[in-house]
């Protein structure tokens, strides 16, 4: 049967943030967040809404938007001189050839900065114009506090971004299969269209894929005036979390504390019953019974402490009248966590009964 995952925001607590539980981290970034893009919910917070230069963390942007453009043009892009750039960079040479999806190779791996460029230009005709798609999407996404001028992520006063809108960012990127099947990559190779023998393998710069195992990609960032950034994801026992630290000269020990902390602190409790099947008496049917079960998979993040005290109910009437139709739905299984929902499953009925 279809499995439909969805997730309930119903969640009976909030995930506050008293003294003692940012007493257990001590992160050394001047603004960090922890975020689950599950239920949408803050773990750890530190400056999170405080505009602050993003770095290359901006390329999480640049690289989504042209994988999405590389997805639906198979455009081979020609590299120029206005795309040339300072900086982290693919060494891309005047007049070689190279398709739009290695140049995203280019800014998740290596964080190039002659990539964005060209990605830019490419795309949009200019970098003024591609950081309008950018800005366009970022409003779409909910990034508030947000305002992109460059696709490299090069500082400039009007570029700025927070630790939460980041976070924002990167979740979204997470929808995107192409993206995180990239972003967890240790090395890639790039076979260039012109010159035809040119092989060049790129390695990621984000060392977290090797010191946390539980890392599902993410982007580094730097300059000197934004500090070491860094964004990461990972995923635990169906539970994903999204960490960003800006300004952090620990940023890699601080991401592995964050994500510590989350997995201790909360748990994804799943809740499957599509496994279950129930026999209902039906009255005046040329079938005296029916089955109903549940096509629903549905989950909720909870602290770990209150794993065990989730309790479960079946709505569901002794009888139904016929006629009964195949895939009504005509009960639910309902999951509390201190008289509160959390999560819901529909009963459905599995045939017809005339």
């Amino acid at each position: 049967m279809k499995r439909v995952f969805s997730v309930f925001l119903l969640l009976a607590f909030t995930f506050g943030f008293m003294p003692s539980a940012q007493a257990a981290i001590r992160i050394s970034a001047q603004a960090a967040v922890l975020y689950s893009p599950l239920n949408n919910k803050v773990y750890y917070s530190k400056n999170e809404n405080k505009l602050m230069k993003p770095a290359s963390t901006t390329k999480i942007m640049t690289a989504l938007l042209t994988l999405e453009y590389a997805e639906k043009h198979n455009k081979r892009v020609k590299f120029t001189q206005k795309m040339a750039a300072e900086g982290s960079s693919m060494y891309l040479k005047l007049g070689e050839v190279i398709s739009l999806r290695d140049l995203a190779v280019g800014l998740m791996l290596c964080s190039s900065n002659d990539a964005a460029n060209a990605a830019a230009i490419s795309i949009a005709g200019s970098k003024r114009k591609f950081a309008s798609l950018m800005n366009e999407r970022a409003k779409k996404i909910g990034m508030k506090n947000t305002h992109f001028v460059t696709p490299s992520g090069l500082d400039n006063d009007n570029h700025y971004s927070t630790a939460y809108d980041l976070a924002l960012l990167m979740a979204e990127a997470m929808k995107n299969k192409s993206f995180m099947k990239l972003s967890v990559k240790r090395s890639e190779t790039v076979v260039f269209i012109k010159p035809k023998n040119k092989r060049v393998t790129y390695s990621n710069h984000n060392r977290l894929l090797s010191l946390y195992k539980h890392c599902v990609g993410g982007k580094t960032g730097y300059t000197m005036a934004a500090g070491r950034c860094l964004v990461s994801a990972s995923e635990k026992d169906g539970l994903p979390l999204i960490a960003v630290t800006l300004n952090d000269k620990n940023d890699w020990n601080d991401h592995i504390s964050l994500y510590d902390y989350g997995y201790q602190k909360y748990r994804f409790r799943e809740f499957d019953d599509t496994n279950l099947y129930l026999e209902v008496d039906v009255v005046g049917g040329k079938n005296s019974k029916v089955m109903l079960t549940s096509d629903d998979n549905s989950g909720a993040v909870v602290k770990a402490e209150d794993l065990k005290r989730i309790k479960r109910k079946i709505y569901l009437d002794n009888f139904l009248y016929a006629p009964v139709k195949k895939g009504s739905v005509l009960g639910r299984i309902v999951y509390f966590l201190n008289g509160k929902i959390l999560a819901v499953n529909r009963l459905t009925t599995c045939d017809n009964v005339d």
